[in-house]
């Protein structure tokens, strides 16, 4: 099984890719990178048939079959239970001796017993997208398109996901869109950048590809810098001589002005075209404090909606510039906690009787995973300028800074999309001013390089943040403490990897040695 793609392209009224140039064989597993409408969905649409490249060739095996994943369940499935959903994507010569796969499948990624026959519409969207993963495979492709395959899923799904894609889906290419560095660096092993001008592919998981990618657009930036140069000075040479030819008369002059221009004209046309990035700033600002802890929570109880307790924390204080991740398995109180303390913003006088202080100066930066403080029937320029009483000009700039153009920001926000609802989010964040973010699932619906933005800006600013994350990179790059809720506790733990490796191996969550403090 190979396929090849030459100088692939696709264009609709402005370029989303060019020069998709690479070999997909059996033992390819490639990360597909790129920005928020790059068109890393529309090259999975072109490799199946459903589109038409407008330029280069896709050349495959005729009959290959490919596994495309549906983001959402489609209706005809909706009344159908887990089980059948799966099953009945075993091609139907084999389904009376072959239902013993789904149970492998199932299995695999540990879905309990008592959901086996409930219907899919009335499941989660974790289990619904892991349903139409093993849906897809069971239809036995010869080549598995992942788009966004970690979409709904929690950390523990990712990680039985990977292990999946590991150990038993072997011998079969996949073409995988995530934005999930982690996932990529342990699912793949070749990653395509796809970009408007000069994408490019290397024979090396996400983190390395990107290592190598920064390297090469340096050198070529400093290749194309020395070629302007030399068109430069062509340029001035062949005006020299041209002024010479004039003045004194001398064909001669002006022949050598002639060609020596026409080699300024061949040079500049062969100059290698730069890959520039679009600006989309994510800044979030650090007001400053001066307080020893921003927060501090003493002897509180944190409880379910149904009143049940869910953690006891005996003594938790946040320093200033301190960045504190929460882990903990689904249902622990991860989120329950995080509203909490957001709510003790609101009523700080009521939240002190509640066991948690929060010091005068301290400033809220809050974002939600639905980011659902958002006015979804204003437009981007209303919410900005009402919100942070701006002209209208100010809000403009600020707009095109964070990646939207002037065409575009009369648009209502509930019409954008979920990467652009995240960025118009973090600009209100940031003319807000705040020294101390909540943080519940920021990196949803932001592309790589939002995530790196926005991690360059937490880490440059200082600021103070207590975060909920399944983004495996962003945790490990941001955070500077690690709480795991256990057992109704608050425990510390030296690093993430602790806790990720007692979700897939079930090693203890507290190895001897690598409890630092009980909280």
């Amino acid at each position: 099984m190979q396929i090849r793609l030459e100088k692939l392209g696709f264009a609709f009224t402005e370029t989303l890719y060019s020069g998709v140039t690479m070999t997909i064989a059996e033992t390819h597993r490639v990360g597909v990178v790129g920005n928020n409408g790059a068109g890393k969905s529309t090259l999975l649409k072109c490799l199946t048939g459903e589109l038409e490249p407008t330029e280069g060739t896709i050349t495959k095996p005729r009959g290959a079959k490919f596994g495309v994943i549906e983001q959402d369940i489609p209706i005809h499935l909706h009344d159908k239970t887990l089980y059948e959903v799966i099953a009945e994507a075993i091609p139907e010569e084999e389904r009376d001796y072959n239902t013993w796969k789904v149970d492998v499948a199932l299995d695999t990624f540990k879905a309990p017993q008592v959901i086996h026959q409930k219907k899919v519409k009335e499941l989660s969207g974790g289990w619904q997208r892991l349903a139409l993963i093993a849906r897809t495979w069971m239809g036995e492709p010869d080549v598995l398109l992942l788009d966004e395959p970690t979409n709904h899923l929690d950390l523990e799904k990712i990680l039985l996901l990977e292990q999946w894609l590991n150990e038993q889906v072997r011998g079969v290419p996949i073409l995988c869109i995530s934005h999930d560095r982690a996932f990529l660096d342990k699912c793949t092993n070749t990653t395509l950048f796809i970009r408007p001008v000069r994408s490019v592919s290397y024979p090396k998981p996400f983190t390395q590809a990107k290592e190598q990618l920064i390297q090469d657009d340096r050198a070529y930036a400093a290749q194309r810098e020395k070629e302007l140069r030399e068109v430069e000075r062509l340029e001035k040479s062949a005006h020299e001589l041209k002024m010479t030819g004039a003045n004194f008369h001398s064909d001669s002059a002006s022949k050598k002005s002639a060609q020596m221009a026409k080699r300024a004209d061949d040079l500049r046309n062969q100059v290698i075209e730069n890959h520039v990035e679009v600006r989309r700033d994510i800044k979030l600002p650090n007001s400053g404090m001066h307080a020893k802890h921003l927060m501090e929570i003493k002897n509180a109880k944190i409880n379910a909606p149904d009143g049940r307790e869910l953690i006891s924390i005996n003594r938790l204080a946040i320093a200033p510039d301190e960045r504190i991740v929460l882990l903990g398995l689904n249902g622990t109180g991860k989120s329950t906690l995080v509203n909490k303390i957001h709510k003790a913003f609101s009523n700080i006088e009521k939240s002190k009787l509640e066991g948690i202080s929060i010091t005068p100066t301290a400033k809220l930066g809050y974002v939600d995973q639905l980011l659902s403080t958002l006015p979804l029937d204003l437009t981007m320029t209303d919410y900005i300028a009402g919100e942070f009483q701006m002209p209208r000009q100010s809000v403009i700039a600020k707009l095109i800074e964070t990646g939207f153009p002037f065409d575009r920001q009369d648009q209502k926000i509930r019409k954008l999309s979920g990467g652009e609802k995240s960025r118009l989010y973090l600009l209100a964040l940031r003319l807000l001013e705040p020294n101390f973010y909540i943080m519940d699932e920021p990196t949803n619906h932001l592309d790589i390089d939002g995530q790196e933005q926005l991690e360059n800006e937490i880490l440059k600013n200082g600021a103070a943040c207590i975060l909920v994350s399944h983004d495996r990179s962003f945790v490990s790059n941001i955070g500077t403490k690690f709480l795991v809720i256990d057992n109704g506790k608050l425990v510390e733990i030296p690093d993430p990897d602790v806790f990720y490796s007692h979700m897939t191996e079930g090693t203890p969550l507290i190895p001897q040695g690598a409890l630092r403090q009980g909280l």
